[in-house]
């Protein structure tokens, strides 16, 4: 008995460096960005090539540029999947947790098929070095049901939205103000971001946007052509004509027999980008396993099911279809990506959004007073 329990200390003893060796790859994305399969595939790679990493995705899913920042600053993270102008919000918070990316690196071949557009993005950098790797993006865009809309009957201008036809049928996003307020200032002529110039100070931007300023009536006018504000996620109930979507609602309409699609207004749609960035804290043979799981994730695999499954436009080169870069190649136009805020237009915008639906209650409850009179 005595020499059986030896041979076992033995052998735990001989397995235990192995056991210690083995380190988690922790990765924040958002959900159905990574699937299991993937992961699994990721780490038979690393397996192979001899790293004693193994991916683990982050619980919970991301959320939004405030969690993502309390996670990577509390270092619970090594790879992100962020939203592009997270990046440079609030001073670049976010950026001085990242490092910047070797995009050179032989375990990066991949991003030699990127389309050249997406790698070169001003906001995503620091000191003039990349701290991203594209990996996908879309609109916030108007999506048609086409299940009852013929497309003549779709709006060609975001001014468009304003008529009447479209008064209680339009679905936009509750708690995303900046998109609906890039709406107004498009329908206003301007470009969509026009608030977020850096040339306008606070001062002037509070009377830019008073009670009686044009941006405020044309949300005030916008809002009262709401049907319907979503919280987390829109609904594509056939009932609906119009619903803003960031993509992925109408992508998962579509398979259960649904038949949306995208208004590609004249102006254009406000656009982001997510990517893949490495936490500061990155180094050595984690980073190359971070490397290798970024390599796949840009690879032709990958990207062709975020085309045809997630409904986002996939920054590959060499993938077989990508539907919403091919049906309009200006899909991603420069002033039409979401900026990164500073904390004040941010203020405004919101105050935007709040008069603009408070406007709308006046007015409601003005009209059924009068009815009961």
């Amino acid at each position: 008995m005595q020499r059986l329990i030896c041979t076992v200390v033995i052998a735990l003893t001989m397995f235990c460096p192995i056991i210690a060796q083995s380190e988690e790859l922790r990765v924040l994305t958002w959900e159905g960005y990574v699937k299991d399969s993937e992961v699994a595939e990721v780490n038979n790679i690393l397996a192979d090539a001899g790293y004693d990493y193994q991916v683990k995705v982050v619980d919970p899913w991301a959320e939004g540029p405030r969690q993502m920042y309390t996670l990577l600053r509390d270092g619970k993270a090594d790879i992100s999947f962020l939203t592009l102008n997270y990046i440079q919000q609030k001073d670049g918070q976010i950026a001085n947790l990242l490092q910047p990316i070797n995009v050179n690196s032989p375990r990066l071949k991949n991003y030699n098929n990127l389309l050249p557009e997406f790698k070169d993005i001003e906001m995503g950098k620091k000191d003039g070095s990349v701290l991203y790797v594209p990996w996908g993006g879309g609109a916030y865009g108007i999506w048609a049901n086409m299940d009852k809309l013929t497309s003549e009957q779709l709006p060609k201008s975001v001014a468009d939205l304003w008529n009447p036809t479209w008064k209680g049928k339009l679905s936009l996003s509750k708690g995303q103000i900046e998109p609906n307020v890039a709406l107004a200032s498009l329908a206003l002529n301007k470009q969509a971001f026009y608030l977020n110039s850096p040339t306008i100070k606070t001062v002037k931007l509070y009377a830019m946007t008073g009670k009686n300023s044009d941006i405020q009536k044309k949300m005030n006018s916008l809002y009262g052509q709401v049907g319907e504000f979503w919280d987390s996620s829109p609904s594509f109930d056939q009932d609906k004509l119009l619903v803003a979507s960031y993509g992925f609602g109408a992508a998962e309409a579509n398979k259960k027999g649904g038949n949306w699609h995208l208004v590609n207004f004249e102006e254009g749609n406000t656009v982001w980008l997510d990517t893949i960035n490495f936490h500061k804290s990155l180094i050595d043979k984690k980073l190359e396993a971070a490397e290798i799981f970024t390599n796949y994730f840009i690879g032709k695999k990958v990207q062709q099911r975020i085309a045809s499954e997630l409904g986002l436009v996939s920054v590959s080169a060499v993938i077989a279809n990508n539907p919403l870069l091919i049906e309009n190649p200006e899909f991603f136009k420069q002033d039409m990506f979401w900026p990164a805020y500073n904390k004040y237009v941010s203020m405004v915008l919101r105050k935007l959004s709040v008069t603009a639906v408070r406007a709308n209650k006046n007015r409601e409850k003005k009209r059924k007073l009068e009815y009961i009179l």
